[in-house]
């Protein structure tokens, strides 16, 4: 199976490894690959922690309060029986706020929106006699400023990464409320590999996309990182440590995949001395990061 190109990061307060133990020990095929504690950053002592779910790669950080979750991103699971929908919602609501209720909706039997006990967001969702090919889907709620904006969007996103590929389900029609009509109601994009989903919203949201969750890039080269950081970067002021804000809002990292394997198999110097150097950039210089590595 092809290494992931873009892995979700989930951004925590102090809660990303017990999150991570908590979702892998829900979902059938997850594991928790590594721990590896960062010193000495802005946020003090940081756990970085590397999951799957279903197979599926994830990344978290516990780097205090900066950024919160919100249901601009969520993530859709999605299940082969009803019962399983509610044993995952009887096992995620604990202490989380409900957003939509468990019950059958137009697009699915069984069907709920919540928001965990760490705030995270998760529609789950009976997929019917559909083949359930990615279990969990990140989904992308375009409000505000941006609302209208969901097809451009992906669209955008299609041009920036290989084999990009763009579905739009279902458009708002005319008196549909507050929703423009022929903006989107649903839709998908296939990104490298990876699904998307994403919709626009026009009701009066509190929230908007931040650094809570932001998508990593995983890159093999110093070109890979230029060529994905110079199509994705719009706001100069949000650029640090190869994190970047797009024009719509979304954060993404644009990061080497050589990194993984210093963060994970260096040695307590070898990991203080890159994550020391790579502080100081805004995007990943990889000759700089090796040489801070190998200690020259």
């Amino acid at each position: 199976m092809p290494a992931a190109k873009i892995v979700p990061h989930l951004w925590f307060d102090k809660e990303a490894r017990q999150a991570a133990e908590l979702y892998t020990s829900l979902i059938p095929g997850s594991k928790v690959n590594n721990v590896t504690t960062l010193h000495d950053t802005p946020s003090g002592d940081c756990d970085v922690v590397s999951f799957n779910l279903a197979g599926q790669p994830f990344m978290a950080i516990s780097a205090g309060p900066l950024f919160t979750f919100n249901p601009s991103t969520s993530f859709h699971i999605k299940c082969q029986t009803a019962d399983e929908v509610d044993a995952l919602w009887k096992q995620l609501s604990p202490g989380g706020k409900v957003l939509m209720e468990l019950g059958t909706y137009p697009f699915s039997e069984r069907y709920g929106w919540l928001e965990d006990r760490y705030g995270l967001s998760w529609q789950i969702i009976h997929a019917g006699n559909r083949e359930i090919g990615q279990r969990i889907v990140p989904a992308l709620m375009f409000v505000g400023n941006v609302c209208g904006k969901a097809e451009d969007a992906l669209n955008y996103y299609a041009s920036v990464f290989r084999n990009g590929k763009v579905d739009v389900l279902a458009r708002y029609g005319k008196g549909q409320g507050l929703d423009k009509e022929g903006t989107v109601q649903y839709a998908t994009c296939v990104l490298d590999g990876m699904e998307f989903a994403a919709m626009d919203s026009a009701h009066p949201h509190a929230f908007r996309f931040n650094e809570a969750i932001s998508f990593m890039v995983k890159c093999d080269d110093q070109a890979e990182i230029d060529d994905y950081w110079s199509k994705l970067t719009h706001v100069p002021e949000s650029e640090q440590c190869g994190w970047l804000k797009d024009k719509y809002g979304v954060s993404w990292q644009i990061a080497p995949r050589r990194m993984d394997e210093m963060m994970r198999s260096g040695s307590k110097e070898q990991i203080a001395r890159v994550t020391k150097t790579f502080l100081k950039m805004k995007k990943f210089d990889l000759a700089a990061l090796e040489t801070a590595y190998r200690g020259k």
